[in-house]
């Protein structure tokens, strides 16, 4: 066994007094992060100068969404399979353990932080279905937990590691100040999957169809609908998802406008051969309906289909989703 480490590295404040406290025992460490469609945010970029080691990113997004539609360890309150994903992240970490030549891994797991993933019985879990038994080192928590392999063999002495515990950070924060550390983010959720909103979108969305990355990163955006037809139908609260669901459009999907006010643009996908004009009224109208001229009699709407540049137009009285029988997500 060698004194070299590969961290899981998030970008918070944990995995980076983690990644000091190795690095105080002179341990060579590398971290890995992890990226998903998933994911909020990723801090890890900003914030790996604090321990000043080489980063390697890895995409899990196709994996990710096998594991969101079946997980084999459940949910969590919402869509969030944490055990799985947990485990898939240190699969994924232990194969680049073996290309990078570290003998063992690292994250800023606290005991007791997270309900579902930080739990000791979540621990032996995820190290076993991993293939890691006795391979993770917690340094945050590693006084409350089994001696691992490393600290065995006398590679990391345990007598400096620590013993936090809980949900409370005053420690980790004040322990920050003690090494100089200032720049990490602010504490939040970074799981799309934790959120109720979104959890909810994304099984109506696997309820009806088998859907791509660019479904998925959809349901972050606008006000979303699904009609009998089960054309989805997405519209644009503001400026920013206005811009974000034209950068999302794909060839076949329709684009509707109103043609002569400032208003929402919406996005329809599963475009089918459907005759008459009833199904594309009932958009317009939708459309219409959430504008600054709502009140109008008449509004004209146009609307073509990407990527064809040709527009067409329709004369509707802005209708609710309620009015119109159309199911809101």
């Amino acid at each position: 066994m060698n004194r070299k480490a590969v961290i899981l590295f998030s970008g918070g404040l944990d995995s980076i007094l983690a990644g000091r406290l190795m690095l105080e025992q002179q341990i060579e460490i590398e971290a890995v992060n992890f990226m998903s469609v998933f994911f909020i945010k990723n801090e890890a970029l900003p914030t790996i100068d604090n321990i000043g080691v080489k980063l390697k990113i890895f995409d899990i997004t196709p994996e990710h969404i096998c594991i969101v539609k079946s997980p084999q360890y459940g949910y969590g309150k919402n869509m969030n399979p944490c055990l799985d994903c947990r485990v898939c992240m240190l699969k994924k970490a232990a194969e680049y353990m073996k290309e990078a030549g570290a003998s063992f891994l690292v994250t800023g797991e606290v005991l007791g932080e997270r309900p579902m993933s930080q739990r000791q019985e979540a621990f032996n879990l995820v190290e076993k279905a991993a293939g890691l038994k006795g391979k993770i080192l917690r340094p945050l928590s590693a006084k409350l937990l089994r001696p691992t392999i490393a600290e065995q063999n006398g590679i990391v002495n345990r007598n400096k590691l620590l013993n936090i515990q809980g949900r409370g950070r005053n420690y980790q924060i004040d322990l920050a100040k003690q090494k100089g550390i200032s720049n990490y983010p602010v504490p939040s959720g970074g799981c799309l999957l934790t959120d109720p909103e979104f959890s909810d979108r994304l099984r109506e969305l696997l309820a009806n169809q088998s859907p791509e990355v660019s479904d998925i990163q959809l349901l972050k955006y606008g006000r979303h609908f699904r009609l009998s037809n089960g054309f989805k139908v997405i519209i644009a609260r503001d400026e920013k998802e206005i811009e974000c669901l034209l950068g999302l459009a794909e060839q076949g999907d329709m684009i509707f406008d109103l043609a002569d006010f400032a208003g929402p643009i919406t996005i329809v996908k599963g475009r089918r051969n459907t005759d008459g004009l009833g199904w594309i009224k009932n958009i317009a109208a939708l459309t219409a309906r959430y504008s600054k001229v709502r009140d109008k009699k008449e509004v004209r709407v146009k609307y073509c289909c990407v990527p064809q540049k040709t527009e067409e137009y329709v004369l509707v009285t802005p209708r609710s989703a309620e009015e119109l029988g159309i199911a809101r997500i």
